[in-house]
């Protein structure tokens, strides 16, 4: 019995010995099975030969918040522009013509880059359907609107990205964009050139031909040191202080003491009484007003709205003071039938029309405002301002931006289409990009 055991014992030991070999097999299998399928659903570092899952534009999240870095604010007829710390340019609102400068003619309501000036541009300028840039040597380029010239490229196609105007590669201080569909130079001589409609004599070079490239205004050669283009009519200030006008004077625009259809003027004229002591011009629609050296403000034209600051709705020919702007004025600024001040504290003050409220004082009326309110929430803190067709922006101190007033174009900037009587921030549209969780 003891040699049978003997005989049995290895033969149980082999078969014992080989089960385990099989089962550590198979559990060593599976352990590589498992190791394989974490390497592939694992999220982790080890998996850097697995590229990362597309993710589409349209499924990325969008923000809105304001817009930040900005060193001038410009607005239009029923767009908007900005010009960047680093010289770059955006745009928002209208874009009928290509006057957003990005490519194409889709309107927006927050901002869009402008094609080709990301750099390098030093002052933008803003008409009814076209914008202009001056950039730091001195050049000027435009786009948008060209029916008149206005882009003074020697054509009149309008253009969605930016142009040179012909002559204008350099030797320029200053532009400005008329709502008239015409634009203006100052040179670092001190002359004047201006181009595009010429149907009320805007041009000032003695006739009333548009001109799609630039040509010198009668008598300004040199001898002014800014000048600003309305709708029809257009104005500068000499080097001293003095103020000259020329264009269209239906209201007594020009300042001269006349006024109607048959009073305008294809060459400059004396504004009268601003012989000296004026620091800055502006011109719309068909009212203007002048900055004097003491910070006061001083206004003539039209005045169905109150847009001349006097405490009437009566035209005037001849210039009248804004009630109570006699010192404390920075700078200011003019819309279609509107107008605004840039205080020394920072406050902004505006009077005129108000159907959209472009007073930014929280009400809204056309009969308007003859005397300068406040700015709903703007007491300090701004910088510059400037005045569209029926809107109204304030560059902040901060280099933010904020605007009032008609939006049907999406020309505030806000992301929306309603008209606003008081500020809002203009926004920017930003693309937050992710990867999507991977499910385990």
């Amino acid at each position: 019995m003891s040699k049978v055991q003997f005989l049995l014992l290895p033969t149980q030991r082999t078969t014992h010995s080989n089960s385990q070999i099989v089962w550590s097999a198979i559990a060593l299998l599976g352990l590589l099975i498992g190791l394989a399928l974490w390497l592939v659903w694992s999220p982790s570092p080890l998996r850097a030969d697995s590229p990362a899952r597309p993710v589409s534009a349209q499924s990325r999240p969008q923000a809105l918040i304001p817009l930040n870095g900005i060193a001038q604010v410009a607005a239009g007829g029923l767009h908007t522009c900005a010009l960047t710390t680093a010289g770059g340019v955006k745009c928002w609102g209208n874009n009928s013509s290509g006057q957003l400068g990005d490519g194409s003619t889709t309107n927006t309501t927050t901002p869009v880059d402008v094609v080709g000036l990301g750099s390098a541009v030093t002052a933008i300028a803003i008409g009814n359907g076209h914008t202009c840039a001056l950039s730091i040597v001195g050049g000027v380029k435009c786009w948008g609107g060209n029916g008149y010239g206005q882009l003074g490229d020697g054509t009149m196609e309008s253009k969605n990205t930016p142009v040179d105007v012909v002559g204008l590669s350099s030797g320029v201080a200053a532009i400005d964009a008329g709502n008239g569909a015409y634009t203006c130079a100052l040179t670092t001589a001190g002359g004047v050139k201006c181009w595009g409609h010429n149907g009320s004599g805007q041009l000032g070079d003695g006739t009333m031909e548009s001109k799609n490239t630039p040509v010198d205004v009668v008598g300004l050669s040199s001898g002014a040191t800014a000048i600003n283009a309305g709708s029809t009519h257009t104005c500068a200030l000499t080097m001293t202080g003095g103020v000259k006008c020329w264009g269209r004077n239906n209201s007594g625009q020009l300042g001269d003491g006349t006024s109607g259809d048959g009073t305008s003027k294809t060459t400059p004229v004396d504004v009268v009484g601003l012989g000296s002591g004026m620091a800055a011009i502006v011109a719309n629609g068909d009212h203007t007003c002048a900055l004097t050296t003491a910070g006061g403000v001083k206004c003539w034209g039209n005045n169905g709205f109150g847009q001349l600051g006097d405490g009437t709705m009566e035209s005037k020919n001849t210039p009248v003071d804004v009630v109570g702007l006699g010192s404390d004025v920075t700078s200011i600024v003019a819309g279609v039938s509107h107008t605004c001040a840039l205080t020394t504290g920072g406050g902004i003050k505006c009077w005129g029309a108000n159907g959209t409220g472009q007073l930014g004082d929280g009400t809204t009326g056309w009969d308007g405002k003859s005397t300068p309110v406040d700015v709903v929430g703007l007491g300090s803190g701004a910088a510059a301002t400037a005045a569209g067709y029926h809107c109204t922006c304030a560059l902040t101190t901060t280099g933010g931006v904020k605007c009032w007033g008609n939006n049907n174009f999406g020309q505030l900037g806000d992301g929306t289409t309603a008209d606003r009587n008081t500020p809002v921030d203009v926004v920017q549209r930003i693309e937050y990009l992710f990867l999507p969780a991977v499910q385990r």
